[in-house]
C-alpha cells in the first residue's frame, strides 16, 4: 500500500467520529458499519475510526484490525483517520507500525491514559509515536479521558516535527485552546466539542471531530461550514440544545439510541460496561433530531431562494 494520503487533509473540516455498531450478540455489524460510512462518505465528511466514541478500547487487536481492513476496502471517497490509544509504548509503537501499511491517511495519537505524565513524558510519548508513523498525525487532548491536560510546552516543541498535522483539543477550556494557538499559530487545531465549534472557529479553529456527525451527517456538515464562515446567526440555540441531548450520559450512548432508532444502525448495543439502557426516556433525543432536521432543511430552502 502506497502509505502517502492522496487527500489534503485541510480540505476537509469536519471529521466524524464514527461509532462501531454491533449486533444484539455483541459482534462487530459489518453491514451497520459499511452503510455509516458510506453516509458520511456523502456528506463529504473525514472518517476516524476506532476512538473513543468507536469504543476502541473494548475491542480486541484483532477485531480493531478487521475494522480498519474492512473500511479500506469501501473505496470510500474521503479521508480515514485511525485512533491511537492506550498505556503501554511498545504496544502502540507496534500497532502504528502494523498499520502503516494499511490505506489510512492519518492517525489520531491520544495521551496515555491513566499515567498522568509531564511535560518531559508527553514529549517523549508523543515523539516515539509521531517517529513511528508514516502518516500524518492529529494529537488528542482529552484531559476528562487522560487525566492530565496536554502541555502547551510540549506542543510547541512537537509542533514542527514532520508527521505533527494537528491538534483536537477536547478540554472544554476556550482558554487552554486559546494558549495552543498562540505558541502554535501554524498548527492546524480542530475542536473536539461539537458546542464550542462556534466560539472555537472565532478562536482560529480549522474544523471539528464530532460526535453529533454521526446522527446529523449533512446537518453537521453545514453547521462546521456556517460556524468557519462566521455565519453563526440560525445556529444559536438549536445546535446547543440538541448537542446537550447526545450527552446526558456517556459517550457514545446517545448517540447510538438515536441512530439506532434513525435506521441507521441494527442496535443501539454497545461493549461493557456502556450500555443503551442508560437512556431511559428518549423523547429529548427525538426533539433534539427534528430541530436539527428542521435546521437544516430551512438552510437549504434559504440558500435556495438566494440563488
Amino acid at each position: 500500500m502506497n502509505p502517502e494520503s492522496s487527500y489534503n487533509l485541510a480540505e476537509y473540516p469536519l471529521w466524524t467520529a464514527l461509532v462501531t455498531p454491533f449486533t444484539d450478540s455483541g459482534e462487530i455489524d459489518f453491514a451497520s458499519l459499511s452503510r455509516i460510512a458510506r453516509q458520511q462518505s456523502a456528506a463529504g465528511n473525514g472518517l476516524l475510526i476506532l476512538g473513543s466514541t468507536g469504543e476502541a478500547l473494548s475491542l480486541s487487536a484483532e477485531q480493531q484490525f478487521g475494522i480498519i481492513q474492512y473500511i479500506t476496502e469501501l473505496s470510500l471517497n474521503v479521508p480515514i483517520m485511525l485512533g491511537v490509544g492506550g498505556y503501554q509504548l511498545i504496544q502502540q509503537l507496534e500497532w502504528i507500525e502494523r498499520c502503516n501499511e494499511l490505506a489510512i491517511d492519518a492517525y489520531l495519537l491520544g495521551a496515555p491514559l491513566y499515567a498522568k505524565p509531564g511535560p518531559v513524558g508527553q514529549e517523549q510519548w508523543f515523539t516515539a509515536l509521531l517517529n513511528a508513523s508514516n502518516k500524518p498525525c492529529m494529537l488528542y487532548n482529552v484531559p476528562s479521558r487522560s487525566g492530565v491536560s496536554l502541555s502547551v510546552s510540549t506542543l510547541a516543541n512537537l509542533q514542527h516535527h514532520e508527521k505533527c498535522w494537528a491538534l483536537k483539543e477536547a478540554s472544554a477550556d476556550i482558554e487552554q485552546f486559546l494558549q495552543y494557538r498562540n505558541a502554535c499559530p501554524e498548527l492546524h487545531l480542530f475542536s473536539g466539542e461539537d458546542a464550542l465549534m462556534p466560539y472555537l472557529a472565532t478562536a482560529g479553529a480549522s474544523g471539528l471531530v464530532s460526535v453529533s456527525a454521526n446522527a446529523w451527517p449533512e446537518a453537521t456538515h453545514l453547521y462546521v461550514r456556517q460556524c468557519l464562515d462566521s455565519a453563526t446567526d440560525n445556529v444559536f440555540p438549536v445546535w446547543h440544545q440538541s448537542i446537550a441531548a447526545l450527552f446526558t450520559v456517556a459517550n457514545p450512548i446517545p448517540v447510538k439510541v438515536l441512530m439506532h432508532e434513525n435506521g441507521d444502525i441494527d442496535t443501539p448495543f454497545l461493549q461493557p460496561p456502556l450500555t443503551h439502557h442508560e437512556i431511559i426516556d428518549k423523547q429529548a433525543l427525538f426533539d433534539a433530531n427534528d430541530a436539527i432536521h428542521s435546521w437544516y432543511w430551512a438552510q437549504i430552502e434559504s440558500s435556495k431562494q438566494r440563488a
